[in-house]
């Protein structure tokens, strides 16, 4: 694969490169996503005094647009993935901006839905921009210190929102536009700053399932219900069992970005040394363990251990990305990663809010069910070839799946 050339190359600056417009889109949308995923419990708690089943339901209509990310293959149509990409970003940031000013139960759940619209269409073009423009032999590498710079992002976006809250007592709403904006005016300024990158095969602009890559949906589909636990009840346990406040949120946000900003360029190299089977079944392993303790958990201590363990291991879906990446063919990756958001998402849909009402009855039940999906996802990974590329996509001998 090679790297692709700006449309201006002899004016191209040294620090203009793919990688880097990578790391700071990855980077400028952590500062409005970031805030907007860190106070959404406590928001929805201390202002809007929702339940379960209100959570549960605002973050089904979250993942709404992640369901239809499919359709991003369509905008290629209209333009380039580097300018939607840009967009998508500007929509997560503005409406970012203006979800403390909308406080009732409507409001949330409309900037909500533009935000997420936002998000999902940004990680959609981000992921295959990434495929193509990264060479498969460091890409693992590359991706492991792309996801360090959206960690420390994040991590100045806890601290910021830390400290404007435990010693300025800075409102919701304040916070909310001053990260809503600083994503904006950042992007723009990524937008005239960057050039337009020659994209790398051209890609299909119509949807695409093809049948050997299943083992890498089924991954997908598994890695999107998983998530959806962590992402939905192991922080609204913090906020709902143990009285979080939105400074101690922001405190174990700020840990979980310390541990990826070191762990993520180690397991992009770990991915690159030992492959991606081995580096998947080590996540879902420990996976199991972490939501079996979750449902029994006795102290907040062991819940901020746990939490932070688990949050760690999302560094590892780097593996699946790479793995994609070595079997599909060049052409297939932009409207490939549409397809697997919508895949990935088609579990987050309905999960928040039956498992919200599980939640209601039996909290422990919502995490034993996380573990079982943790295991599926075990099993599949061992059908994870020990060299995947183009033909060698899945095995099915045991002794091919041998570590």
């Amino acid at each position: 694969m090679t790297i692709p050339s700006p449309t201006n190359a002899l004016t191209q600056k040294p620090w203009q490169t793919p990688a880097i417009l990578l790391m700071a889109m990855a980077a400028v949308m952590q500062i409005a996503f970031a805030a907007w995923m860190a106070m959404t419990n406590n928001f929805a708690v201390e202002v809007l005094s929702f339940s379960g089943k209100e959570i549960g339901i605002q973050q089904s209509i979250r993942e709404i647009p992640g369901f239809l990310s499919f359709a991003a293959v369509f905008l290629l149509l209209l333009g380039r993935e580097q300018t939607w990409a840009y967009i998508s970003i500007l929509l997560l940031g503005s409406a970012a901006a203006v979800t403390g000013i909308f406080s009732s139960f409507q409001g949330f759940l409309i900037t909500t839905f533009i935000s997420s619209v936002g998000f999902h269409y940004y990680e959609t073009m981000h992921q295959s921009l990434s495929l193509q423009w990264l060479p498969k032999k460091t890409a693992p590498a590359t991706m492991g210190k792309i996801l360090a710079v959206s960690s420390f992002a994040q991590l100045a976006v806890f601290g910021f929102i830390f400290i404007a809250g435990a010693w300025f007592a800075m409102s919701f709403t304040n916070i909310y536009m001053i990260t809503g904006i600083f994503t904006c005016v950042g992007i723009l300024i990524i937008w005239f700053s960057f050039p337009k990158f020659n994209d790398g095969a051209p890609q299909h602009k119509k949807l695409i399932l093809r049948q050997r890559y299943w083992l890498y949906y089924a991954l997908t589909f598994m890695g999107g219900a998983r998530r959806q636990i962590f992402m939905v009840f192991a922080g609204f346990m913090m906020v709902e069992r143990f009285g979080f406040k939105i400074h101690d949120v922001m405190a174990l946000m700020i840990a979980n970005q310390l541990v990826t900003m070191i762990l993520a360029p180690l397991i992009g190299k770990w991915i690159v040394r030992f492959g991606e089977r081995k580096i998947l079944t080590i996540e879902y392993i420990g996976l199991i363990f972490v939501f079996i303790a979750y449902a029994y958990v006795p102290t907040w201590e062991m819940a901020v251990a746990l939490y932070i363990i688990d949050h760690a291991f999302f560094a590892m879906a780097i593996s699946m990305k790479t793995y994609f990446q070595k079997i599909a063919d060049p052409s297939d990756i932009a409207p490939t990663a549409g397809v697997a958001f919508t895949i990935n998402h088609i579990a987050a849909v309905f999960i928040p809010v039956l498992f919200g009402l599980i939640w209601v009855i039996n909290p422990a039940a919502v995490f034993l069910a996380g573990a079982a999906m943790a295991f599926v996802s075990l099993v599949l990974a061992r059908f994870v070839p020990l060299a995947p590329e183009e033909g060698n996509e899945f095995v099915w001998s045991i002794e091919q799946t041998k570590t």
